[in-house]
This record gives C-alpha cells, structure tokens and sequence, in this order.
C-alpha cells in the first residue's frame, strides 16, 4: 500500500498564507497532527518512507515512522514564485495556481504534473511487483497529483480536489 501524507500544519497554513519553498517548519497543532497519524499507523510496517526535501514535509515523515525519509526532489512543492508566502486572499489566480504574468517564476503546471507523474512511474517500476507498505510526505499539491495519478486529472484540471488536509493521508495501491 503507498500512503500518501500531507504535512502537519505550519503558522502559514494557520494564517492562510500560500506556502512554497519558503515555507516553515511544523508548529505544535502540526507535531499534534503528525503524532496522530503516527498513532494511526501504529501496526502498519512501513518498507519506504519518502519525502519532499522542505523540512516541514520531513518532520512529518520523522515523526510518522520514526525514520530519516529519503529525499526525492520530484516530490518538492509546487514553486510559488513571487506569490509564496502572501495571503491567499491577497493573491490573483489563474485556476488554482497564482497566475503567472502576474507573479514572476511560478511553476508550469504540465510541467509539475509530469514531475510528480514520473516520480510515481519510478515507484511503480521500482514497487508495484513487491507486497510492500510505503509512506511518501509531501503538500496539498504533491498530494494531490499524486491522487491525479491514479483517479485521472479531473476535466476541469483541478488536481487539488485530490488533496489532503493538513496532517491527513490518502491510500492508493498500484493493483487496484
């Protein structure tokens, strides 16, 4: 099984802030929500435990399985730009992302997809024959695409609607 777990909460999520790589580490409502989850997982064995490379992603990971994760840089948050860290009301989007003539190096959504899906092709490849439970610690974005990859990319493009909450997990399988 392949657990895919969103970080806990950070005072930008708290102040409904956009979080990119500028992002902050776990506040105490995010340890609370990764030691919750560690409780959850309590039986389960995890094989593989994966992260994003921001910190808030790894600590989540830490706290979940008590283990270092491996750092996959593929799985790093959508970047931003010019727009992480303002407040989401403040911010003008194009879809669900900040809009790029707007905000200067915002990343390409295909191209993000095509990350996150690649990254997924590679666990496939490397996982899919082997009865396995992974854990992989991203962001709403992460989590996401990740759903995308195995429900298909909605018709409106919203991959977001596939998200996590903070602190929350999905569960997908390679032989479903």
């Amino acid at each position: 099984m392949i657990y895919i777990v969103r970080h806990g909460q950070t005072n930008l999520n708290k102040e409904g802030r956009l979080q990119g790589s500028g992002g902050l580490p776990l506040n105490e409502t995010g340890m609370l929500q990764a030691m919750k989850l560690r409780d959850q997982f309590i039986n389960i064995k995890f094989d593989v435990v994966l992260s994003s490379p921001q910190e808030r992603a790894i600590q989540t990971a830490e706290m979940i399985t008590g283990f270092s994760p491996k750092i996959d840089l593929r799985l790093d948050v959508f970047d931003l730009g010019d727009a992480d860290g303002l407040k989401r009301e403040e911010v003008k989007f194009k879809g669900v992302v900040p809009d790029p003539r707007l905000y200067s190096g915002v990343e390409d959504v295909q191209s993000f997809i095509q990350r996150i899906f690649g990254f997924m092709n590679d666990l496939k490849s490397d996982y899919s024959n082997e009865e396995i439970n992974i854990l992989v610690s991203g962001h709403r974005c992460t989590t996401g695409c990740i759903g995308a990859y195995f429900k298909g990319i909605p018709k409106d493009g919203n991959i977001l609607k596939y998200s996590s909450s903070n602190g929350d997990f999905n569960v997908y399988s390679f032989n479903q």
